[in-house]
């Protein structure tokens, strides 16, 4: 069952939502955030990028990083103002990005959940990472950022969902890059409880550092507090779960910085040996087993090794794939986690940001991958297998500051 509940939101006046909704924190590095929320002192990066109103050389995970974040949101609260709702909800947040539409619930959902697996998840976390986000939580007692869930459909939930957007919403925002967001309150809350304690499992689609430093705040709270009894809004996050059946994943693309000693004929006469390599070839892969590579001004097709029968669906991942094929022997990356060496680029750049990476940026050679599907991503949690990181990129993405889960 998914222990996900109404919560008491809070969230900004709507004539100021537009201004303090902002991308995640982990889309944009500070000098972007820095750029998008220049002039705009209610943009909710002063929150989740607090750095960015502290002096260029001070270290993001300086002390008065997070002093600064918690101070933020308390000015907001008092300019926005951002306002605290006296019941507990559900919201219905839908997003549009041209064609496509997916449309979700707000709630919160129990840390024990995630603990207990009934999460599932289909990437490792960092610990730096972890300790960077826990810290911004504990500092602020909020839940910044939603975790983008997913759950196979329930046409119960489906249908509450329509009836609930008849009415006229919260929120009705146009981002800078043109995606629609949408909020409204959902009505049936007894019903969505309901429904809900029938959903299991639910997985994190993006989101894992924030889930996984929701558990961490829980245990560090929890043992400080002598009265915790599990009530405690502290033992829930923020969480929108949305239909798997409306879900678009976008490829998450590789860039290496050099070539490991060889030449550029030297590599591809290597890559000739344990892949098929055609040169010419678009830069965006057609099918799944294809990847597209650039190198020295031109586009490359490869064609990966078909892998064994008995392969795993984590193994058989065409990132998967290329790592034990090409980026492990051939460019001695042996841990994309931490290796230096290679960079991840998001698909939503397009093919474009491979090229200049290359061509001005000193990197010596992208790949452009096919993505991964959602049903890859449920099959490689069911199994408790884990994905390269790095391997699915969601869009469009959640906004940030709209709905909060304080504690």
């Amino acid at each position: 069952m998914a222990r996900f509940r109404p919560f008491r939101a809070l969230r900004p006046v709507a004539e100021k939502a537009s201004a303090v909704a902002s991308v995640p924190y982990d889309v944009v590095d500070t000098a972007e955030a820095r750029a998008l929320a220049l002039g705009n002192p209610s943009s909710f990066l002063h929150v989740i990028r607090p750095e960015i109103d502290l002096p260029e050389t001070v270290d993001v995970h300086d002390d008065s990083v997070y002093a600064k974040g918690a101070e933020n949101l308390e000015r907001l609260k008092r300019e926005v103002p951002l306002i605290r709702d006296e019941l507990e909800r559900f919201f219905i947040y839908q997003q549009r990005m041209g064609d496509h539409v997916q449309t979700g619930i707000v709630g919160a959902m129990s840390v024990d959940d995630y603990d207990e697996d009934h999460v599932k998840k289909h990437e490792k976390t960092r610990k730096d990472k972890e300790d960077d986000r826990t810290r911004h939580i504990l500092t602020q007692r909020a839940h910044q950022g939603p975790v983008f869930l997913t759950y196979r459909a329930v046409a119960d939930i489906d249908a509450i969902v329509a009836e609930g957007m008849k009415g006229s919403p919260l929120y009705d925002i146009k981002a800078e890059d043109g995606v629609i967001h949408r909020v409204w309150v959902a009505g049936e809350t007894d019903s969505l409880l309901r429904l809900f304690e029938a959903v299991d499992p639910t997985y994190v689609a993006d989101g894992h550092h924030r889930a996984k430093s929701a558990s961490r705040v829980r245990g560090e709270l929890s043992k400080t507090n002598p009265t915790h009894d599990g009530t405690e809004a502290y033992n829930q996050f923020l969480a929108v779960l949305f239909p798997s059946n409306q879900l678009s994943i976008m490829a998450y693309n590789r860039v290496v910085r050099d070539l490991a000693g060889r030449s550029v004929d030297e590599f591809l006469d290597a890559l000739g040996k344990v892949v098929q390599v055609e040169i010419d070839q678009p830069a965006v892969p057609e099918q799944a087993g294809q990847v597209s590579m650039y190198l020295s001004g031109s586009w490359y097709r490869l064609t990966l090794r078909v892998p064994p029968d008995d392969t795993s669906r984590a193994d058989s991942l065409d990132v998967s794939r290329l790592e034990a094929q090409v980026l492990g022997p051939l460019l001695d990356i042996q841990d994309v986690r931490t290796d230096p060496r290679i960079e991840f680029i998001g698909g939503i750049r397009g093919p474009r940001a491979l090229e200049k990476r290359v061509q001005t940026l000193g990197a010596a050679v992208a790949f452009s991958m096919f993505p991964v599907t959602v049903d890859d991503l449920m099959q490689v949690a069911d199994a408790g297998d884990i994905m390269p990181p790095k391997s699915t990129w969601f869009e469009p993405k959640l906004r940030s500051g709209l709905l909060i889960h304080p504690f």
